[in-house]
């Protein structure tokens, strides 16, 4: 029964990723799609340079975000965890948006070097409060929602400062694939090749710690080490999708708990799972975002929003009792 779930998990996002093809501001038929996947022609640009790149990206970038949330909520044992609360998807924004404010044609290796180092810097703000404070699950989503209000006050001061040169980053910052392409593919997809395996490694420990501290001591899981792992991996899976494609919020929150609602909580399949549910929301909503009104293009990162919002208020009503 998982295998067929996994299964039909894949086919959905297969089937949506090819069906994205088809859709912009631009519609085009299954047989001209075809014909310039194989032969080029005049839709060269809009299929080959275009849209074929814009899903693969929203895929790996979907996937990074997935693994990433299912990798805090696992170490932290915090269902309300993710990147965004965590402040990375705020530090990787305001890291970004310093750059692009000064130098608005920044470079990609540039521009991601920055980001990801933003993103890491916020994550060791809000792990060092927290390890100060021995916070429980609840008091931790409070400080990292807390960093996340600071330094987004700090985007805000950016933009009004320099009103001249927001363009570049307001379109960075809204989350969305608008102007990307093959350049960035090297980024995201070594990175899920280098970052998975070793998430996939740690499997086994996050179930081991999701019996406890003691009893994961007692089996040699090496608590301490695990949790610093997954959080620095963690930290580098959604610091790189951010750094891509800007800030596409409550992937990481909803991949997690759609993927433990399917398949459980055993993480050698909830790992990849929620990677496969984050490509699905991704994809999605980039598709939705150029297709809903066409030649306007959404923001990829408002729509999974306006599903992430009201999911998060509901979890929040749904733990109010917890600690």
């Amino acid at each position: 029964m998982i295998q067929l779930k996994a299964s039909m998990l894949v086919g959905t996002l297969l089937i949506c990723a090819v069906g994205s093809l088809f859709i912009g501001g631009t519609p085009l038929e299954p047989s001209a799609v075809i014909h310039t996947l194989w032969n080029g022609g005049d839709l060269d640009f809009i299929i080959n340079q275009y849209r074929l790149p814009r899903f693969l990206l929203a895929i790996g970038v979907g996937a990074g975000l997935g693994i990433s949330g299912a990798l805090i909520q696992g170490v932290l044992r915090n269902p309300l965890a993710s990147p965004d609360l965590m402040g990375i998807s705020a530090g990787t924004g305001f890291a970004a948006t310093l750059l692009l404010v000064d130098i608005p044609d920044a470079s990609l290796p540039l521009l991601a070097s920055v980001a990801i180092s933003g993103g890491i810097g916020a994550a060791i703000v809000i792990i060092t409060i927290a390890y100060k404070y021995n916070p429980t699950p609840a008091r931790l989503a409070l400080i990292g929602i807390a960093i996340s209000a600071f330094i987004s006050s700090g985007i805000d001061f950016l933009l009004i400062v320099h009103p001249v040169e927001i363009n570049t980053a307001m379109v960075w910052l809204t989350g969305s694939l608008w102007g990307r392409n093959w350049s960035q593919m090297p980024l995201i997809w070594l990175s899920l090749a280098c970052l998975i395996p070793c998430a996939m490694y740690l499997a086994w420990r996050l179930d081991l710690m999701g019996l406890g501290e003691e009893a994961a001591t007692t089996v040699g899981a090496q608590p301490e080490r695990t949790r610093f792992i997954a959080l620095i991996l963690s930290v580098l899976l959604a610091s790189v999708s951010v750094a891509v494609c800007g800030t596409i919020s409550f992937v990481g929150l909803l991949s997690p708990h759609l993927a433990r609602l399917l398949f459980g909580h055993n993480h050698k399949l909830l790992l990849p799972m929620s990677g496969v549910i984050g490509a699905l929301l991704v994809v999605t909503a980039d598709t939705l975002a150029r297709g809903i009104d066409p030649p306007l293009e959404l923001p990829a990162g408002v729509l999974t929003s306006l599903i992430g919002a009201p999911y998060f208020i509901f979890l929040l009503q749904r733990y109010q009792g917890w600690k």
